[in-house]
């Protein structure tokens, strides 16, 4: 495949590297420094995009995409509040578009073992729930999309509790979460149900940006030549 790179960050350059051990071609690479040399000229020597950009110019960046008729995967967050009338666009463009709050492979089958686990917990009144999630401390979000993924999972399957709140909280009817900073921390997630005589927790924990650059890539080579609006859950038949 001829891919388009659209944030060239330590994401960017981690699906570079796995890309072109796997044959692929690398034919536009936008960051700040050369945000001129996106345009419809450039992207129609791609044959797909792969979005790693900041919320800000996200939306601008996959409707670029659409418009020239290039499956995009995006990775980047804070943007959702459009996903309908983007995923809208994408249908009347007969065009494919995959998004995910985290392409680990791991992340995605944490993701399906914590809706089972809230649907099993769910007539537990006895234990209370709660999160915590650490990060590097150049990380800008709190809590990680990630984080907001797993607690609105839990929240739909699990009646107890109405809203998640980043902070502590003695609310029962509130999911907490607890974010943490520090250094040299690619990405931990922990779920946990605490009672009075125990407590059940399942963790996540990424070694390295590798397992989120092989996740992106991976979307990328499904929805090549592919028409529609697609999940991870699609990719891994979950």
């Amino acid at each position: 495949m001829k891919i388009a790179l659209l944030g060239y960050g330590k994401m960017g350059k981690a699906i570079e590297a796995i890309a072109v051990e796997r044959g692929h071609e690398i034919c536009l690479k936008v960051d700040k420094e050369n945000a001129n040399s996106f345009n419809n000229e450039a992207l129609a020597l791609c044959e797909v995009a792969i979005e790693f950009s900041q919320p800000e110019s996200a939306v601008d960046n996959i409707n670029r995409c659409i418009e020239a008729g290039v499956p995009v995967v995006v990775g980047t967050t804070g943007w959702y509040h459009h996903y309908e009338s983007v995923c809208e666009t994408v249908k009347r463009s007969k065009t494919a578009l995959l998004t995910a709050t985290n392409f680990s492979i791991g992340v995605n089958i944490f993701f399906a073992l914590n809706r089972k686990l809230a649907q099993l917990m769910a007539g537990q009144k006895e234990y209370q729930a709660g999160m915590e999630e650490i990060h590097h401390l150049q990380k800008l979000d709190s809590p990680s999309g990630t984080a907001i993924t797993l607690a609105e999972d839990l929240i739909d399957q699990h009646p107890q509790y109405a809203d998640w709140i980043n902070k502590p909280s003695e609310d029962s009817r509130l999911l907490s979460i607890i974010s943490e900073r520090k250094a040299g921390v690619p990405g931990t997630h922990s779920v946990r149900y605490e009672s009075d005589i125990d407590y059940l927790e399942i963790t996540h924990t990424a070694k390295s940006r590798k397992g989120f650059a092989m996740g992106a890539l991976l979307a990328a080579e499904f929805i090549y030549q592919k028409e529609g609006v697609f999940q991870m859950k699609d990719l891994l038949n979950i």
